[in-house]
């Protein structure tokens, strides 16, 4: 059955053609398995909260008639202001319209939550740009440039609310920047998601062509509940595809957790236990509420524009295992700076088991991608990441986090990363283990090699399950770099920053580029040597030390430019250091290219073809870099789809004319 649903219909109707629903959540009420609900053209004020699960055989699919052109706003318009002073100017709102949950009484706070807590869930708009928000009225009206803004100019125009509890209204400050708001259009956050169940386990939902913005979500940290703008809210087999999803104060996407009230915030709410235990007992407990392959993930994220959301695009923990994100473009996230912690990113996932990110482009992030604890079967492939770095202009937030293209964090592997472009300063954080690169071209460096992860101990999994496997702290190396292109473009002095876990400390980050700090790590024959494999009683004391030493690193067939360093022990290497060498991204009328000679300066090197079966297994879950079906990978196909012949060349590209030709990605 077809509901229809238009806003500018004269009168609520009952969801047919000629008498349609005036409001989207009006047709979620009575949506059933094979319905689609078409929505016309028009902006939709209101909270969408599903009741019934398709299956699937029989999806519910809510569809925009026009690509983009119904809009679900958690925002409602203000249009009686009154002049302050100076700039500023002044409303009033009573609360019943935010119902039981005000976004200027509600802080972003919780668990891995760094900076200082004093940011409301609300905002103020002036036409869809947000508004910074003021601690004062006083700094409301001076407008000053905010210093950690990635957009200094947008800065200058601030808002600030309070309670008038005698009248029980909010009160509005906002300095436009000389702008009338009475002219302009001007709206406040209201509500708190725009899609999402308030139920657990309403699956097979395809939401498409939808324009999403302005949630006053809330900090979504690993163990306690998540929301974001749109959400499968702990269900199964979602579809998300050709919206434009922005302006969520934290996510934009969420596909995480269950809601345990024993485990949410524990630390923020009782301080005693760390939040990392906190997180392994969320593990632990995921299985008593239904974290089964047959009941949770499996959904598809593609072709949509994520941006200017301030958390991140995509964030979930456990509720996205076996999900492919593709084709997305994720862009400006947390670019504001108002807020810090850890869980900031483009994409920020827990637990992304047997999870394929591939096609998307993601750029001007605090971070790209995040992949933290049980990045298991984890497959990172043919994405353009760049300018996921804070501009020189722009001072470090105290709290906020360090920047870089992907960082895999406390994990045991596999997590394989494939035929990507990474531009940004830093490529990869890695504070972990198990992790193979495969035919990337990294411009930026590794960073927290064999650091960061101290006692933090992670689980690990039955392969391609979510089922736990073990716990075992993480000991750094089981890593394998082939046939990727490393080039010093930055600068290679150490960067001093501050410590994102504790603002009082700083640290320097390396921005040396290569493999080279792996210099101290074992080859596989090193460390297997270590365990006197020929003896028939071997010596469990003896063994002990290195049961808890780092693991090997197998490293080969890389090509090394403009002073990028090599592993000391790397064999088949290919080394450029003329100065004449240079990599960098045009933008072209909505299309991406490379500007680059790297193919022209390789001349006749080659590399070998790289398969599962040259990979191995990471060690801790005993797991094959393979498909999440299990069967084997071979690396001959490219960044462009393109097939990868005899004659291997290091880098993402198959052939190297490829890599100046060739569109690598197309914003419509």
């Amino acid at each position: 059955m077809i509901i229809y649903v238009d806003a500018s219909a004269e009168h609520d109707g009952n969801g047919s053609r000629n008498l349609p629903f005036k409001r989207i959540n009006e047709a979620a009420k009575v949506a059933m398995p094979g319905d689609e609900v078409v929505v016309a053209p028009g902006t939709y004020r209101e909270y969408v909260n599903p009741v019934n699960p398709g299956t699937s055989e029989d999806r519910i699919t809510y569809r925009s008639e026009k690509p983009l052109g119904a809009v679900i706003t958690g925002a409602e318009k203000i249009t009686e202001w009154s002049k302050f002073k100076g700039d500023v100017w002044t409303a009033r709102v009573k609360n019943s319209i935010f119902g039981g949950y005000n976004p200027y009484t509600t802080i972003v706070y919780g668990d891995w939550y760094f900076a200082t807590p004093n940011k409301h869930t609300g905002c103020v708009w002036l036409n869809d740009e947000a508004l910074y928000e003021a601690l004062s009225i006083d700094e409301c009206a001076e407008g000053k440039i905010y210093e950690c803004s990635w957009e200094p100019e947008s800065s200058k125009r601030k808002w600030y609310a309070e309670q008038d509890n005698e009248n029980d209204e909010t009160v509005f400050y906002a300095n436009f920047g000389g702008a009338d708001p009475n002219k302009e259009n001007v709206e406040i956050t209201v509500r708190r998601e725009c899609f999402m169940p308030e139920k657990e386990g309403v699956g097979y939902i395809t939401v498409s062509g939808f324009n999403i913005n302005k949630a006053a979500t809330t900090w979504a940290p690993p163990a306690a509940y998540q929301d974001g703008m749109i959400s499968p809210h702990w269900s199964k087999g979602w579809i998300i595809e050709d919206c434009e999803i922005w302006g969520s104060k934290c996510a934009g996407i969420c596909v995480g957790r269950y809601y345990d009230p024993e485990n949410s915030n524990f630390y923020t709410t009782k301080h005693v236990k760390s939040p990392t235990q906190m997180e392994r007992d969320s593990v632990c407990r995921g299985q008593y509420y239904g974290w089964l392959k047959e009941k949770i993930g499996g959904h598809i994220i593609r072709r949509n524009n994520i941006h200017h959301c301030e958390q991140g695009g995509i964030i979930g923990r456990m509720g996205g295992v076996f999900s492919v994100i593709e084709d997305n473009h994720i862009h400006h996230i947390n670019n504001m700076m108002e807020l810090g912690g850890a869980e900031i990113a483009g994409i920020k996932m827990h637990a992304a088991i047997d999870v394929v990110m591939r096609r998307n482009h993601i750029h001007h992030c605090t971070m790209g991608i995040w992949c933290d604890w049980e990045a298991q079967g984890t497959r990172i492939t043919q994405n353009l990441l760049h300018d996921n770095q804070r501009p020189s202009f722009a001072k470090q937030l105290q709290g906020g986090m360090t920047c870089q293209d992907l960082f895999v964090e406390v994990s045991h592997g596999p997590t394989l990363i494939d035929n990507n472009i990474l531009l940004s300063d830093v490529s990869l954080r890695i504070a972990t283990q198990g992790v193979a690169m495969v035919h990337n071209l990294c411009a930026g460096s590794f960073t927290y090699v064999g650091d960061g992860t101290t006692w933090r101990y992670t689980p690990y999994h039955m392969q391609h399950r979510t089922e736990v496997m073990g716990f075992m702290t993480i000991l750094h190396g089981d890593d394998r770099f082939y046939n990727n292109i490393f080039i010093q473009k930055w600068p290679a002095e150490d960067l001093e920053l501050l410590n994102d876990s504790d603002p009082d400390e700083k640290y320097t980050e390396n921005r040396s580029v290569g493999t080279y700090c792996f210099d101290e790590y074992p080859s596989y024959d090193e460390w297997i040597a270590q365990f006197d494999m020929d003896e028939a009683y071997p010596n469990m004391r003896k063994h002990e030390s290195a049961h808890f030493s780092h693991l090997p690193v197998w490293i080969d067939g890389n090509a090394y430019f403009e002073g990028a360093l090599p592993w000391k022990k790397e064999e088949n290497a290919f080394f450029d250091d003329s100065g004449k060498v240079h990599v960098d991204i045009v933008e072209k009328d909505g299309e991406y290219f490379l500007d680059t000679n790297i193919y022209e300066a390789l001349g006749d090197f080659k590399a070998g073809m790289i398969s599962t079966e040259t990979l191995g297994e990471a060690f801790e879950p005993q797991q094959k870099f393979e498909n999440p079906d299990g069967t084997p990978i071979t690396f001959d196909v490219d960044y462009l789809g393109n097939h990868r012949g005899v004659d291997v060349l290091p880098g993402p590209f198959a052939k190297g004319d490829d890599a100046v030709s060739k569109c690598l990605s197309r914003e419509e």
